[in-house]
């Protein structure tokens, strides 16, 4: 029977097609995309049971399949991980920030919880999925019985599905663009990429109490891995890593638009913003009664709101015999304070960490007695889990006692701001008392800066000392020009200019009136123009006043800067201070409207600085 012969062998045919489903299904991916469905995030478990993720832009692969987990002690989470539930839920939030680049910052993303069991091991990975951004992170909740001891390493990884170009750094070094084949150093985070199409940012947001995290070569090619730069991590009977960040533009501006990611990753403040929280520009004195009132005067007639008094003012900073309640002789700092008070300038005083360890708790009361505005740390140890966890807790005293805080040496922001409005800036920068070149200044706007503030020490020259001195002028490697820009381009609330400079050596009025009015927050800002090491143009407006600055590279640029953030309808003044061709500034003046286009001629390591001030 033929016709019975053949549905034989159609059945035997379903069967074997059937069972061999059965012993060998599909892994079930777990997505989440963005609000505006343009980026996701894909996590699954692989042929070797372990969990592993990808992530998608614009239906492109960002990256390819890469590990997740961590190694405690001697087990490792991740590998052979079950998922045993799901949760997808979508957040929508825009909150107001008087501290930052833009006075709203909208926090949309879908947040994708997976509910994990690796071994006996229970953990969640959480992933939030915001436009042009991916986070993720480790939670191991509290469970009978496991004590989870060290983590040892994390497994993380980030796998390009091609060559890629990372502009490697470490802490305050220099940056070097290098081939990820060829990449010997390891990386701090934010890691900036590019393969000549996107450009990628992989960052970090809210460590605080894990340690100083790195990027290494992984073993398989166009591979980046999370190191650890010192230790491994002690835990607790319930805790998480930072998030681990992947952000992608199709521009390196673009990149721009993640630099409030740590801030939106991080938990909001108990309560509003205080009033005492008032960003500003500081002037460093010298270690004298009489450089105190001088700077006051400065500060007062200039438009700056600080004075800092630096190491010293206590004694030999790093000396445990040192003592921060006793000030030197040459300074009377009672007097000091009460002048500024007189002329609402605020007084801002240096603590090494050696001080800082020892007495913090007795310090925080006592300079609240004396009428001290803020601290800045110093040589604080934000390489170690120990140095970060002792960190963090002291921020939130500081905020306490109500001084705003500026944080020196080592230390990056993770957006802890938010949680701490008083940390207005930190250092974690190669600055200008180093005197970097306009490469340099260059790169930092597209690497850096995606990370948060950072106080970079402006060392602006002085006819009396800078170019009189050759210890000073043999180091400048870059225009006043450029020095004036940067101050637009670089964000901080608190921004530390002339820092080598005394007061009363600064004679040319036409010069420095930018720094009078150039503000340290901004209610909008917009990167229009820039390619890393290259050039960069910078626009941010306060009230309906725009201020752009825009700085060369090691080359000369010229370019034209669309106005069309600008308000419609509306005509303004453009005033411009750039290099004069002889070390000087010049100022010329004109009128524009947002219909119109600017045309920029910068020599190498040049820069100009505008002021946009809305007509009547």
């Amino acid at each position: 029977m033929p016709g019975r012969s053949a549905l034989f062998g159609w059945l035997i045919g379903w069967w074997l097609l059937s069972s061999a489903g059965l012993a060998a299904p599909t892994p079930k991916s777990y997505q989440a995309s963005s609000p505006d469905k343009t980026t996701r995030i894909e996590v699954t478990i692989d042929d070797h049971k372990a969990l592993v993720y990808r992530v998608w832009f614009a239906d492109e692969p960002v990256l390819t399949w890469s590990a997740l987990g961590v190694e405690l002690n001697s087990v490792a989470v991740g590998p052979n991980t079950v998922v045993k539930k799901q949760r997808v839920m979508k957040h929508t939030e825009s909150f107001a920030w008087r501290l930052g680049e833009n006075d709203v910052i909208h926090n949309n993303y879908t947040e994708l919880t997976l509910d994990c069991l690796s071994g006996s091991v229970t953990y969640q990975l959480v992933a939030r999925v915001f436009n042009g951004s991916v986070a993720f992170r480790y939670v191991l909740p509290k469970q009978a019985g496991t004590d989870f001891g060290k983590v040892r390493q994390e497994l993380t990884t980030f796998v390009l599905p091609d060559a890629h170009t990372i502009y490697q750094y470490n802490e305050e070094t220099v940056f070097t663009p290098t081939a990820l084949a060829d990449l010997q150093k390891t990386c701090d985070f934010p890691a900036t990429l590019t393969n000549g199409r996107l450009f990628l940012s992989i960052g970090e947001a809210d460590n605080t109490s894990y340690t100083k995290a790195v990027l290494s070569k992984g073993a398989p090619p166009n591979t980046l891995a999370v190191s650890f730069r010192k230790n491994s991590v002690l835990t607790k009977e319930t805790f998480q890593t930072p998030w681990r960040t992947v952000s992608v533009a199709t521009s390196a501006i673009g990149l721009h638009a993640f630099s409030d990611l740590p801030l939106r990753l991080c938990p909001p403040s108990s309560q509003p913003i205080p009033d005492w929280v008032k960003p500003g520009k500081l002037i460093r004195s010298s270690l004298t009664t009489q450089g105190g009132l001088n700077c006051i005067d400065f500060a007062a007639t200039h438009n700056f709101q600080y004075i800092l008094f630096d190491a010293g003012w206590y004694g030999a900073e790093f000396r445990t015999t040192s003592d921060p309640t006793q000030v030197i002789p040459a300074i009377d700092l009672p007097t000091v304070i009460q002048y500024g008070k007189a002329k609402n300038i605020g007084v801002i005083l240096y603590v090494n960490r050696v001080a800082l360890r020892a007495r913090l708790d007795e310090l925080l009361p006592l300079y609240k007695q004396w009428g001290v505005a803020g601290l800045k740390f110093g040589f604080v140890d934000g390489l170690t889990q120990e140095g970060i966890s002792w960190l963090v807790p002291a921020i939130k005293k500081v905020y306490d006692h109500g001084f705003i805080l500026d944080i020196h040496d080592n230390y990056k922001p993770t957006g802890l701001s938010r949680t701490y409005p008083n940390l207005l800036t930190q250092e974690g920068v190669r600055g200008n008392e180093n005197n970097p070149d306009a490469f340099h200044n260059t790169m930092l706007p597209f690497t850096r800066f995606l990370a948060g503030a950072a106080d970079y020490t402006f060392c602006y020259p002085n006819t009396n000392r800078y170019f009189t001195d050759n210890l000073y002028k043999s180091k400048l490697q870059v225009s006043k020009g450029q020095q004036l820009a940067l101050s637009v381009v670089y964000f901080s609330p608190l921004q530390a200019i002339f820092w080598y400079g005394n007061p009363t050596d600064y004679n040319d009025e036409g010069e420095i009136e930018f720094f009078k009015r150039v503000p340290t927050v901004w209610n909008e800002s917009h990167y229009l123009a820039g390619e890393p090491g290259t050039f960069i143009s910078v626009a941010r407006r306060q009230g309906t006043t725009w201020y752009v600055g825009s700085a060369a590279g090691l080359m000369d640029w010229s370019g034209t800067l669309p106005l069309s953030f600008l308000a419609p309808g509306k005509r303004y003044q453009a005033t411009s201070y750039e290099d004069d061709g002889t070390g000087g500034i010049q100022k010329r003046v004109a009128e524009v409207g947002p219909g119109d286009t600017l045309p920029i001629s910068l020599k190498a390591k040049g820069g100009q600085a505008l002021i946009l001030d809305q007509k009547q």
